[in-house]
């Protein structure tokens, strides 16, 4: 391009947005990053990385200055054992976040936004079967988000829609199901769920322990969209004309015990599932595609086996490097 966008990308400490700015400053544009924290795997391709809380108002006005498009990533959230257990702590600071965000890009003239919302504002009664029906766009409506994470979400969508058509700046909202890639947390919490069964499957490899922890039965039922595609789902949405909530994600179905097994079978290792009480999220959730192929004419193409190759290698060498540091401070002298 003759001309640098100049676009920013909130949350560009985190997995999807560290991975999208990459993509973008590929793409030719000028990017700013802001975050709380930088990234935490590698350095950011940002051409410049702002640290700024944005629960504050007069940072997002420094974060959206001289700003023509904003991918608006941030978020305070996790894996299902953290958003089923900080409801008042998500509700909080993703409301406050996007409140700002959004009428602070208004106030310094962006032109585009793009706000990232979730699979986890479909209501819970669409979700109590394993073999559930995929979530298509209007099933929205009558509302009943299992958790505060997906309420938040649902409102800062109502948010968007009312921003477009009372202000007049273009916005795009994307509805995320289960992303996952290299390059993002693996650990302590927060991390998702193919994120988490690879790190199981590498310490049970590296260690000779091959009892693998499932919540539930793991016969729960989730599709999984592997990095790339999301990003380039992104800037497809960002690119077009389409202003409606739009689902993100594969439409193929598996069970947890199924990631299990081909995450086991790409580690090259049998493994025994150990079944114990957890959170577990809704029964069965599942992306319907039909308005994403019809809008973009595009649809996530990496096979789950691909994606999931990819992330394991590197989550068993941050595996293999964790274990190798703890082995070392054991044989430190006391």
């Amino acid at each position: 391009m003759s001309e640098q966008t100049r676009v920013l990308v909130t949350g560009a400490g985190g997995f999807i947005g560290s991975h999208l700015v990459t993509y973008l400053k590929d793409k030719g544009y000028w990017v700013r990053g802001v975050d709380i924290k930088r990234p935490e795997f590698s350095e950011s391709d940002a051409d410049e990385f702002l640290l700024l809380d944005l629960r504050r108002w007069e940072n997002c006005l420094k974060a959206t200055e001289g700003i023509e498009e904003l991918y608006a990533l941030a978020a305070d959230m996790g894996g299902m054992g953290f958003i089923s257990s900080h409801h008042a702590q998500i509700l909080y600071n993703n409301s406050l976040i996007n409140l700002h965000t959004l009428e602070a890009a208004r106030e310094n003239g962006v032109k585009r936004y793009l706000y990232t919302s979730s699979a986890c504002i479909y209501p819970e009664f669409l979700q109590e079967e394993t073999d559930v029906k995929p979530l298509k766009e209007e099933d929205a409506y009558p509302a009943f988000p299992q958790d505060a994470y997906g309420w938040e979400k649902l409102v800062s969508e109502r948010l968007c829609h009312h921003y477009r058509e009372d202000y007049g700046i273009e916005t795009r909202t994307v509805r995320f199901h289960n992303i996952f890639g290299e390059k993002g947390t693996w650990e302590g919490g927060r991390e998702k769920a193919p994120a988490a069964m690879c790190r199981k499957i590498a310490t049970a490899k590296l260690t000779g322990d091959n009892v693998i922890e499932i919540w539930g039965d793991g016969e729960q039922t989730r599709s999984f969209c592997y990095i790339s595609d999301c990003v380039e789902g992104l800037y497809r949405l960002m690119r077009s004309d389409f202003h409606e909530p739009l689902n993100l994600g594969q439409d193929r179905m598996v069970t947890i015990n199924e990631l299990a097994d081909i995450v086991a079978q790409i580690g090259g290792i049998e493994i025994e599932k150990k079944h114990i009480d957890g959170p577990q999220g809704v029964r069965g959730r599942n992306s319907d595609n039909t308005l994403l192929r019809e809008t973009l004419e595009w649809e996530p193409a990496i096979s789950l086996e691909e994606g999931l190759a990819t992330t394991y290698a590197w989550i068993e060498e941050q595996v293999r490097e964790s274990l190798a540091q703890n082995s070392e401070k054991a044989a430190q002298p006391a």
